[in-house]
């Protein structure tokens, strides 16, 4: 390891020559390796953070290029997996860093060995289902948990389980903005992106050097220029089934994680959201306007074409794929119109 690698970094004061070794045998675990995942994980890897893990069940699209910054356009060629890719490039970033990549679909059953054994785990999935599980995941595990997520030019972070007293992803689900746009509805511009990753990156070098700081719900939309800093203590909840005392940990569990079945003699997939989500076919027709073409929609359900496929949604939170036997693409399509 060069001497002088990470020397302005030690001149930071906050982070000195203390902060650095503390940062050096730090294990990261960064969920996702799309647009969040690739900005965040070479800032950690070329602040010199000892051992990254990145996980993503995708392949690189001509449509990932203008904010996914790791990969290029031989990567699509090449039909490569985001991890894979982002593992190759990581290591041609900075060879101090030790760096896997896992190609895989990150679900109830796994993800507690995934994460197992590392410091921190960085949120940047596409999907608040595989959020929810990460979340009770990381509660279980005592794994500080800094969650972020970008849309259209608007970004929001929040660091969970490094306060007692502070709220879960669980707890502030109400709070959230609306979990029905997507990158594939209304877009999203880079600077987003890296202003989002920046911040959680931020917080996360913040933790690993033992720096005090108070964890807030953060916002930010570029394009407005709106922006929030707020202190979401009082939103957590007594009975919180994934923070609190008596925490059950539910997204762990088949209950309330997404089921899927591939229907018999037909070239479908059914995915099936957790007892209590439920759907308002007309919202959500109005959410993928413009994006999905022959729409159809009434009380009861909503039916597009989309990127090729049939795609059928129930109020009940049923969600039938046609055109498909296989669960990962299924999913892929879900996460790209409900986020």
């Amino acid at each position: 390891m060069s001497s002088s690698k990470y020397s302005r970094q030690e001149l930071f004061a906050p982070i000195g020559e203390e902060g650095q070794k503390r940062i050096r045998e730090a294990k990261v675990f960064i969920l996702g390796a799309g647009a969040l995942g690739s900005s965040g994980a070479e800032m950690l890897v070329r602040a010199g953070v000892g051992q990254i893990t990145i996980v993503d069940r995708d392949i690189i699209e001509w449509t990932n290029l203008h904010r996914q910054q790791l990969y290029t356009e031989q990567d699509v060629v090449d039909q490569l997996p985001k991890a894979a890719a982002a593992e190759r490039r990581l290591k041609a970033i900075n060879s101090d860093v030790d760096i896997t990549g896992i190609v895989t679909d990150v679900t109830p059953q796994n993800i507690m060995e995934l994460i197992d054994g590392h410091d921190i785990v960085l949120d940047a999935t596409d999907n608040i289902e595989t959020r929810l599980i990460a979340n009770d995941a990381a509660l279980k595990l005592g794994i500080p948990f800094f969650m972020g997520a970008c849309v259209g030019s608007y970004g929001l972070t929040f660091p969970i389980g490094i306060q007692d007293d502070q709220p879960c992803l669980h707890c502030l689900l109400e709070a959230l903005p609306s979990q029905t746009m997507t990158c594939d509805t209304v877009g999203v511009i880079s600077p987003i992106v890296v202003t989002t990753a920046a911040r959680q990156a931020a917080d996360v070098l913040k933790y690993l050097t033992g720096a005090d700081f108070e964890p807030k719900l953060e916002s930010a939309d570029l394009w407005t220029g709106d922006r929030a800093s707020m202190n979401v203590a009082s939103m957590k909840k007594a009975g919180c089934p994934s923070c609190s005392e008596n925490a059950v940990y539910p997204f762990l569990s088949a209950r309330e994680s997404m089921r899927t079945a591939v229907l018999c003699g037909r070239e479908t997939v059914q995915l099936s959201w957790p007892e209590g989500r439920t759907f308002d076919p007309l919202a959500f027709a109005e959410s993928i306007h413009g994006t999905t073409t022959n729409l159809v929609k009434n009380e009861h359900l909503v039916a597009c074409e989309y990127k090729g496929h049939r795609v059928v949604l129930f109020r009940d939170g049923r969600m039938l794929i046609h055109g498909t036997k296989e669960v990962v693409t299924a999913k892929k399509i879900a996460a790209g119109l409900l986020g």
